[in-house]
């Protein structure tokens, strides 16, 4: 079981290529008294199943296979891909027509649903922060928001510095694009600019420091993780703000 869940991908997409070829060769002894839009309706059943587990490019396969296979066992002549006739022809095309559909949208509501999660981990940071920030000294609701950057934004490191560098850094601004040398860097595409980068911690117009983040090299951070980084240097701005001395 653990080799399995370790190779999840390989395994689903193994099954994708498999697993229509398993169920056509099951239906041949019935294929005489069993309809054709029913034999392709239970291909389908085999592609749903794969593609609400899998991948795109799994749900893909599985249409693909079943196609054939549906072709191979179920078209005249029997064991051959040529199609006689327009009836089993149109229901070929049709199977994987609507194995492609459903593989896609089996695809955006997994995005769909990642992206929710996502969101609603990024909005238990930032509540998780505002709270602290009303009881916790400084210092502490920095070393806080230092770990919270760490995951976020699959930093290698994060410290918080009360001195703005003088060298020019790629700085995450506020509406969560990256600078680097004067230009916007495509951080979904090359990552964070190393070996280092920077948060400026603004409140109102005041700089109370930066958090100097150390980017894993190549790894991609989405603008809204970006984005939420910000607002939680902006939580310690807004505490350091309150006059809390930082050490």
């Amino acid at each position: 079981m653990e080799w399995i869940a370790h190779h999840r991908v390989h395994v689903i997409v193994a099954l994708a290529v498999t697993a229509p070829l398993a169920v056509a060769g099951a239906l041949v002894p019935a294929r005489t008294s069993l309809a054709s839009a029913a034999t392709a309706l239970i291909l389908v059943a085999v592609i749903v199943a794969i593609a609400s587990t899998g991948s795109r490019v799994a749900g893909y396969l599985a249409s693909l296979s079943s196609t054939l296979w549906f072709d191979f066992f179920f078209t005249h002549p029997y064991g051959s891909f040529d199609i006689h006739g327009r009836d089993p022809r149109e229901i070929t095309i049709c199977l994987l027509v609507v194995g492609l559909a459903v593989t896609e949208l089996a695809a955006r509501g997994r995005h769909h649903q990642r992206v929710s999660k996502e969101e609603s981990q990024y909005v238990a940071l930032v509540r998780e922060l505002t709270d602290l920030a009303q009881t916790m000294p400084g210092p502490r609701l920095i070393e806080r928001a230092e770990a919270m950057l760490v995951d976020l934004l699959s930093l290698r490191a994060c410290r918080f510095d009360r001195q703005i560098a003088e060298l020019p850094m790629a700085s995450i601004l506020a509406n969560g694009e990256v600078a680097h040398v004067g230009m916007a860097w495509p951080v979904d595409a090359m990552g964070i600019p190393g070996p280092e980068a920077q948060i400026v911690v603004v409140w109102r117009g005041r700089t109370f420091g930066r958090f100097v983040i150390t980017p894993t090299p190549g790894e991609p951070i989405s603008q809204e993780r970006r984005s939420v980084a910000v607002v939680l240097a902006s939580i310690v701005a807004a505490n350091l703000a309150g006059d809390r001395e930082v050490t």
